[in-house]
């Protein structure tokens, strides 16, 4: 059915249900799943409610609530990079351990498939994390009603938390090392898929041009090994003295590590390499990735802390505590 203005009407939520029958989404659950440890009138209250509103659970919900449990909507761009696999890994870990029941979401990087997700579980889960790059507005209005903790972005709408990443300290100590060791010409091959420049690119220009090294030497990368290779021999080619380079993240690195191999570069001899995340892989790798390390654990722990309180209606963590912050670690490559 269509709306006389031509845009399809809002559909009711289990969320709309709860709320006009003054009672929690668990409540509503087991009313409609005709649990035994409901009281009759509070049934028949959410049965009315649900009624009156021409709410019908989606085959998707009422697979949810069967499990009469708080569902969590984990929501990651990309999980072929091992990092948000790492995080959505530490933030399954951690709801595990309260008895959750986590959805997780592959976006694929794409702005279309990450508002096509959020049409999907914004009314059927408990919660929403994860990465996004749509505006506040779209997340407010695919779930409304429902907390939102975002990670590694800031937010302006009241009810939404984040979780902010600062590795600008990091950042800094990774040129500072490298200035340290010798090095004069640093590069950075930076996040190719966006039309402004990263946070990390800004942190790695704010420390290059504290020591005087040239800021403009830097390649955009698409998300991968092979877009790190590609990257680097970009950057190669324009700059062939450049002697240290600094990634947007560690898939990136380990590609550049196997680009400059390729063109008979030693690390860290020839050319140093830094990355950006702490991934585990990094230490497999030859020589092992030295890296401005993220604690992805406590990113996905922090995550599920929040909702928690924000569900139960307890003091949510402030600001000053919803930080992780990046440090150098120095290993093989740099």
């Amino acid at each position: 059915m269509v709306s006389s203005s031509g845009t399809e009407p809002r559909k009711v939520t289990i969320h709309d249900v709860a709320r006009s029958a003054g009672v929690s989404r668990q409540t509503v659950s087991r009313a409609l799943n005709d649990k035994d440890e409901i009281d009759g009138s509070t049934k028949q209250r959410v049965l009315d409610a649900a009624r009156e509103l021409g709410y019908r659970p989606s085959r998707f919900a009422r697979g949810l609530v069967r499990q009469d449990t708080t569902t969590i909507g984990l929501v990651i761009p990309d999980l072929l990079n091992p990092f948000f696999t790492e995080v959505a890994a530490a933030a399954l870990e951690a709801a595990r351990a309260r008895g959750w029941h986590v959805v997780v979401y592959d976006t694929a990087d794409r702005a279309e498939e990450e508002l096509g997700t959020l049409q999907v579980i914004g009314s059927q889960v408990d919660a929403v994390i994860g990465y996004f790059s749509c505006s506040e507005d779209e997340l407010e209005q695919f779930t409304r009603g429902v907390p939102v903790v975002l990670i590694g972005r800031e937010h302006h709408t009241p009810r939404f938390s984040s979780i902010r990443i600062d590795g600008e300290e990091g950042v800094h100590a990774a040129v500072a090392h490298l200035v340290a060791e010798g090095h004069t010409r640093v590069g950075m091959l930076d996040h190719g898929g966006r039309a402004e420049p990263s946070v990390r690119r800004e942190w790695f220009a704010t420390a290059a041009a504290a020591y005087g090294i040239d800021t403009d030497m830097v390649v955009g990368a698409d998300q991968s090994a092979d877009g790190g290779g590609a990257a680097l021999k970009t950057l190669l080619t324009a700059h062939p003295d450049v002697t240290a380079v600094f990634t947007f993240n560690d898939i990136i690195a380990i590609g550049a590590l196997r680009e400059a191999r390729r063109l008979g570069r030693s690390v860290p001899q020839d050319l140093a390499v830094i990355g950006f995340d702490g991934l585990k892989l990094g230490a497999l790798v030859e020589p092992p990735l030295s890296s401005v390390a993220l604690d992805t654990r406590k990113l996905g722990a922090l995550a599920i802390e929040q909702v928690a309180r924000l569900l139960t209606g307890g003091n949510p963590l402030g600001a000053d505590d919803l930080v992780v912050r990046a440090e150098l670690r120095l290993v093989g490559s740099a």
